[in-house]
């Protein structure tokens, strides 16, 4: 089905709103004091994350969900995507990532207000490195998103009997993995959108967004996408 860019940016944006709103919804249950996931740990937020990539997926079906810039980018890298359509898929995913973050913080809105450690409520929305070194946060990150991609680019229809199920448990591996450095972003909106929500939403209490990282998350889902994408054109058919 050949979409517009309009429809374009309206499939993206509410397939990663969706994708936000229940990854960290799934991230503000494990940590706020007051709800009743509160302690749940890393494994309950790995497999959150995997199954809000499930449904952000299955909604943005229609544009093939992307979801994320780091696998529009790689399709790109791979010649399966052109120019013209990469500013619609972007469009929709910041914007997207922004809503879904903005809507986890208003379905947790009580939980933030009686939470005993605001100033810590940051990582609800973005990542952050738990040994700061920014170079090697950055490898991190490009090998993370490498796997992510160059399975998506592998495997254009994912898996016949799980369909987008398949997707959600290697973003699950990835997690489970390669998560514990950096928090595994892989993925630029997911990141960016969320920071920048956390940035102008009133909780209050709340601590910076560690700005002065948020590049790492960029950058690296960015490289690993296409170093996979090259790497798919060159290896045989």
């Amino acid at each position: 089905m050949d979409l517009n860019f309009g429809e374009i940016v309206l499939w993206e944006l509410m397939g990663t709103a969706a994708l936000t709103l229940l990854g960290c919804g799934v991230v503000a249950n494990a940590v706020l004091k007051k709800s009743l996931g509160v302690n749940g740990g890393w494994l309950l937020i790995n497999v959150g994350w995997g199954f809000a990539v499930f449904v952000g997926a299955s909604i943005a079906a229609p544009s093939g969900a992307h979801l994320n810039p780091a696998v529009t980018i790689g399709l790109l890298a791979a010649d399966k995507l052109g120019w013209g359509d990469v500013p619609a898929y972007l469009i929709g995913q910041f914007a997207g990532a922004f809503l879904g973050a903005v809507l986890c913080w208003a379905a947790y809105k009580l939980q933030f207000d009686t939470h005993d450690e605001p100033q810590h409520t940051r990582g609800i929305f973005a990542t952050g490195p738990t040994v700061p070194n920014y170079a090697w946060n950055l490898v991190t990150e490009v090998i993370g998103t490498f796997v992510l991609v160059f399975w998506i680019v592998t495997n254009p229809t994912g898996n016949v009997a799980l369909g987008y199920a398949a997707v959600a448990f290697v973003v699950i591996g990835i997690g489970n993995s390669l998560g514990g450095p950096t928090g595994y972003a892989i993925n630029p909106a997911r990141d960016l959108g969320p920071r920048l929500a956390y940035a102008v939403l009133p909780i209050k209490g709340k601590g910076g967004a560690e700005w002065n990282y948020a590049w790492v998350p960029i950058v690296g889902p960015l490289v690993g996408a296409v170093l996979a994408g090259l790497l798919f054109q060159i290896l045989p058919s």
